[in-house]
This record gives structure tokens, C-alpha cells and sequence, in this order.
């Protein structure tokens, strides 16, 4: 199901899945070219929440997706007020789910818990944008420009304590390792329903032990 929310900046579309009671949650894709390499495996991961019983939305953020906010007036504080905007207008208990750089967005939500997969903290993402920068025009990174005063603030730009999962080729801390490939690496959009009904069983299991 399609909906909307408003935030402050405008209206965005927003996806919904599963039941229409329970807590509910709001997942956040990664920022930029990662977001179309992974869309296809969150959407999976999400369906699977829902025939588990578990409610979720999908967000357009400003600037990404369908958004017709252009990516040089996007801002850190903006993304993460629209994700809370779009938490608050699902009008129930809710949850994050951050895939990588998607991690640094829930920060300003009011949430019942967080789960991250592949958290990328804002230096980390400065760094990946650098590299694809282009060198004719310094504002272009990869086909999206971004302001000077957005890339500082990723500069400082870190995550919310949460419940960390990491594939098991990531060796950095994490509360459950699982196989897969990172398909945000990929030069074309992929999936993995394999691994997103694995991730779909812990977010399942994670939210339920919160719900008490």
C-alpha cells in the first residue's frame, strides 16, 4: 500500500506492509547509489516481516527515492527529522531498521528500539563519497550534488546504540553474524531472499522479546 506523510520540508510517498495493528516498523535504505542496489532486499525482508505478523513502512526521505527534493538541499538534521516524522505518522509503537548508511537516520525519532544492518557511521559514508567524487565538479558525487554544508555534517555524523548485525565477511563487533553477499557493493540492483528471511526471522524475534 502506498501512503504519505508530511514533514517539514513537504510530503514524501511512504509503502506500508502487513497487519493493520501492533508495533510497526520504519525502515531506512541507504543513502545514494546504495539505496537502488538494496531496495529490492529490504521490500523482501519487509513482505517477509509481514507474513510473520510484523507491520512495517518504507519511507521516501527527502532527496532520495522519488523525492523531488534535489540532493544539494538536502541536510543530515532534514533526513533525520523526516524519518521521524515518518515514524510519527504511522501513529504507533515503532521500531527502526537502518541498512547501512540508513543507520544514521533514526537518531531523532522517538522509537521503542533500533536494529542495524551493516552500519556505516557518517566518516564512513564521507569517505565511499570521496571516492566517487568527480573530479571536473567537486559538488558531484556520483550524479547526486551535495552541498558543502551536508558532507560536513556527515563528517560528524555518527549512530544510535542498537541491535547490530553484520554479515559474517564484516568483522566488526555485532550482536549476530549472518552469510550473505554486501549487495550494496554490486554494480547493478540484487537480492538475497535467503538472507532477508534470516534478517526477517531476528527482527521478528528482536521486536517481540521488546514487546514483552
Amino acid at each position: 500500500m502506498i501512503e504519505s506523510y508530511d514533514w517539514a520540508g513537504g510530503r514524501e510517498a511512504m509503502l506500508r506492509f502487513g497487519p493493520d495493528t501492533g508495533p510497526v516498523i520504519i525502515a531506512a535504505l541507504p543513502l545514494f547509489e546504495e539505496a537502488n542496489r538494496t531496495r529490492a532486499f529490504v521490500v523482501t525482508i519487509l513482505r517477509a516481516l509481514a507474513e510473520r505478523g510484523i507491520a512495517s513502512a518504507l519511507p521516501d526521505l527527502p532527496g532520495q527515492g522519488e523525492s523531488l527534493v534535489p540532493t544539494d538541499r538536502i541536510a543530515v538534521a532534514n533526513l533525520r527529522n523526516a524519518f521521524a516524522d515518518a515514524a510519527r505518522a504511522t501513529a504507533r509503537r515503532a521500531y527502526s531498521v537502518g541498512i547501512r548508511s540508513g543507520t544514521l537516520l533514526d537518531t531523532s525519532a522517538i522509537l521503542a528500539g533500533r536494529w542495524h544492518f551493516a552500519p556505516q557511521t557518517g566518516p564512513e559514508l564521507l569517505r565511499e563519497l570521496n571516492r566517487v567524487r568527480q573530479t571536473g565538479d567537486g559538488s558531484d558525487f556520483a550524479g547526486n550534488s551535495l552541498s558543502p554544508a551536508f558532507l560536513a555534517e556527515l563528517d560528524n555524523a555518527g549512530v544510535e546504540a542498537a541491535r547490530t548485525i553484520r554479515l559474517d565477511s564484516d568483522p566488526k563487533d555485532a550482536d549476530a553474524r549472518f552469510t550473505g553477499a554486501p549487495l550494496w557493493r554490486r554494480a547493478e540492483p540484487d537480492n538475497d531472499p535467503a538472507l532477508a528471511a534470516l534478517l526477517a526471522d531476528d527482527i521478528t524475534a528482536w521486536v517481540r522479546a521488546c514487546e514483552g
